[in-house]
């Protein structure tokens, strides 16, 4: 199984490699999901790359962040120097740089970012028929979910398998972006769930904010399941975290267990209040959260930076070489050698002479051919062809290793040429569509009086109830759930019986559920999980077969204004935002099990707002403290086709938690 470093800066390189990754992750100066790292630029990236190559460790490029039409074009540079630079991956969250880079690039090999939420075999084998070579899993599927996935289909599957946990699904976090106009999913989280937040009326507490995750322990476990990947999160963190991690999942990997030294190590590096496995064991609950505190920091200490720093000092000799040397009396030295990947190379020395007083010994030859020092290389088998009579110097032997090694070390950091086309964009407007509302609603139960657009009514609505909707005249299509996770069976079971209520529309907000519903017949509408934020994107979803979608909660108007509508494009105009998507539920922080809750419960923060806490389908939706009411007037938002109003989930919020307050969302802030 692979191990993953992340690199967030150039100091972290030598860390990952010589403590034992198999690859490293890293974002160049543009449109990675961690901005604030230091990052690479295309001189650094093309010297990482070399090093990384001549060390056998893959290097993958995260371009991983959601793009406006603006920036495609860019986009598309900054991967052509990379894939020019000899970069063995490119990870994407977009879906239009993703198709584009298909278009470009058809050899380079594509990853899907954790961003993407893919937590369902149908999501999976969604991007394999795609074309793309791995998906990185969202961090909340458990062991049986993974094995689930693994066996759906042959794409590679990459999991996080220690560092910190996002409260919220990847991808589906919209709590720093409304708060403060920093999107997550444009690399500038500004964390807001690790500040306090309590539960209901209770006072303190953090209940956004989850323990690190650490499924070190369980990496054989991992991969005989058939994970292909182990990932370690933490390209904001320092060297000496990289090659702690590493360090512990190449020893679990190689000997089956960790000693306690190393163990130690692990949670002294960097953890909050210790780690949980609390996704992978199914063990979901209180003690899965956790925050930085005191002890947390002060065991950092320079002591054992000083004791990891040990673990990467020297060089570490995982290259295997075989070698031949010839030693004849005047005869040119000769030495080649062979490296793991049928490498070759050949150099020629000085002439050997014949020995006047003691010839040099065959031992003394493979002594001086075997002092490889400071490199990634080790002689693995050497044939020594000598004539027992003849003498060389001991310094030319040196040079003649050195001049091997060198060459060699060229011929492995050779770049693999890749085409990559340019690509003339096309944004020229298309037509505008006109077309009703959809109404997303929180049950199957519904008292108004238009009958004009769809009624989207929760998967799990009661069927009498959905069946009355029907017999008034209404449109009545299906809400899937954002959060899937072990309920794919189900929910196909749900449509194939909506299938036989006669009921033909259905609307998604993740690749999974759009693989189910294409696959099943129904008219695929797009939610705004989707994360629709350019033109590119939504002519993605016109090829995989989408009617129509709302995009990206975090463009403003005038940027939803420009969007090319390769398919009828909409807003979400009225209603709660749900702004995170969480497996845990962040009532549990407080130790309210569900049967207590009672479906009432709420978050509130420091400053006092608070924000209600909607559950289904086995997830937790955290809604804005106040009311979505897009300006309708604006000229963008005038260009859009149908609005999604989720007028109905009011009827489910605490009164303590509703709000009268409202907002323009983020179509006139914007995001950064």
């Amino acid at each position: 199984m692979e191990i993953l470093a992340p690199a967030g800066s150039l100091e972290c390189i030598k860390p990952a490699v010589i403590s034992g990754a198999d690859a490293v992750y890293l974002g160049a100066d543009e449109f990675s999901a961690r901005a604030s790292a230091s990052n690479f630029d295309s001189d650094s990236l093309s010297d990482t790359i070399k090093y990384c190559h001549n060390h056998n460790v893959k290097v993958y490029l995260a371009l991983n962040t959601l793009l406006r039409d603006s920036e495609l074009k860019r986009a598309l540079n900054v991967a052509k120097s990379a894939v020019n630079s000899g970069i063995d991956a490119i990870i994407v969250q977009d879906l239009g740089l993703a198709y584009l880079l298909k278009k470009a690039c058809p050899e380079i090999r594509l990853h899907a970012s954790t961003q993407m939420s893919v937590h369902t075999p149908a999501g999976a084998k969604l991007l394999y028929d795609l074309g793309f070579k791995r998906v990185v899993l969202s961090r909340e599927l458990s062991k049986d979910e993974i094995k689930e996935i693994v066996d759906s289909c042959p794409i590679e599957v990459e999991v996080f398998v220690h560092g910190a946990l996002c409260m919220c699904v990847s991808g589906q976090c919209y709590f720093s972006a409304i708060a403060g106009c920093r999107s997550g999913n444009r690399g500038r989280c500004a964390q807001p769930c690790r500040l306090p937040h309590s539960v209901n009326e209770n006072k303190g507490g953090y209940a956004l904010s989850l323990k690190d995750l650490s499924l070190v322990k369980y990496l054989k476990e991992l991969e005989d399941l058939g994970v292909h990947t182990a990932k370690i999160e933490g390209r904001m963190k320092r060297p000496e975290y990289v090659a702690a991690a590493v360090t512990a999942c190449r020893q679990m990997l190689d000997n089956g267990k960790l000693d306690l030294q190393t163990e130690n190590m692990l949670k002294d590096v960097f953890s909050r209040s210790g780690f949980t496995d609390g996704y992978y064991t199914s063990h979901i609950g209180s003690e899965m959260f956790g925050h930085r505190q005191r002890d947390d920091v002060v065991s950092a200490d320079k002591a054992l930076f000083d004791k990891i720093h040990g673990l990467y000092r020297k060089e570490r000799q995982t290259v295997p070489l075989n070698a031949e040397i010839t030693v004849r009396e005047n005869e040119n030295v000769t030495l080649t050698i062979t490296d793991d990947k049928n490498n070759t190379v050949t150099v020629f020395g000085d002439k050997a002479e014949k020995a006047l007083n003691r010839p040099i010994t065959e031992e003394r030859i493979r002594e001086q051919i075997s002092k490889t020092g400071d490199t990634p290389f080790y002689i693995n088998d050497i044939t020594v062809n000598f004539d027992g009579t003849s003498t060389v110097k001991i310094t030319s032997l040196n040079s003649l290793r050195r001049q091997a090694l060198e060459k060699l070390t060229d011929m492995r950091c050779k770049v693999q040429k890749h085409p990559f086309a340019d690509l003339k964009l096309d944004f020229t407007p298309k037509q505008y569509y006109s077309l009703p509302k959809r109404y997303v609603l929180e049950s199957g139960s519904y008292t108004g009086e238009t009958t004009d657009g769809i009624l989207f009514v929760p998967l799990d609505s009661n069927t009498d109830d959905i069946l009355k909707l029907i017999d008034n005249g209404y449109t009545v299509g299906l809400s899937l759930p954002r959060g899937m996770f072990g309920s794919e069976n189900k929910i196909s079971k749900s449509l194939d019986k909506a299938k036989d209520m006669g009921i033909e529309h259905i609307l998604t907000g993740n690749l999974g559920g759009v693989a189910l519903g294409i696959e099943k017949g129904f008219t695929v509408h797009g939610d705004f999980g989707l994360n629709i934020m350019n033109s590119y994107s939504l002519l993605f979803l016109k090829e995989l077969g989408v009617t129509d979608a709302v995009a990206s909660i975090e463009l403003t108007s005038k940027q939803m204004g420009e969007l090319v509508h390769h398919i009828p494009v909409g807003i979400l105009s009225e209603g709660y935002i749900p702004m995170m998507l969480t497996r845990n539920c962040p009532v549990k922080s407080a130790g309210i099990l569900c049967a207590q809750c009672g479906k009432k419960s709420f978050i509130k923060d420091d400053k006092g707002h608070t924000f209600a806490v909607y559950c289904t389908n086995g997830c937790s939706e955290i809604l804005n403290c106040s009311v979505l009411k897009a300006d309708k007037s604006d000229i963008g938002l005038s260009k859009t086709d149908f609005e999604i109003v989720r007028n109905d989930i009011e009827n489910y919020i605490n009164k303590k938690a509703r709000s009268n307050k409202y907002t323009h969302g983020l179509y006139h802030r914007g995001v950064l």
